[in-house]
């Protein structure tokens, strides 16, 4: 089942990155992708970049690495809520 979840997450984004200016006429410009992305074309690089990050967490369900990568990305976080020894 995880496969077949991260073959369709990596087809949405790959969809996405795709097609991000057909997003853009559909929803319209978004205003912080606007001001900390570029004053042209900063909705179509923040469209492409929610695609890019929805293929790399497809690819970790897919490779079964989610587990993994999210414990490393927590970690500094874990560290400290963990019971001293």
């Amino acid at each position: 089942m995880r496969i077949i979840l991260g073959l369709i997450m990596i087809a949405v984004g790959t969809l996405i990155v795709i097609k991000s200016e057909k997003l853009l006429n559909a929803f319209g410009r978004i205003g912080w992708f606007e001001q900390h992305l570029g004053t042209e074309g900063g909705s179509r690089l923040g469209y492409k970049l929610v695609g890019l990050f929805i293929i790399f967490i497809g690819i970790l369900i897919t490779t079964n690495l989610i587990g993994e990568f999210l414990q490393w990305v927590l970690s500094p976080l874990l560290k400290y809520s963990a019971p001293a020894k």
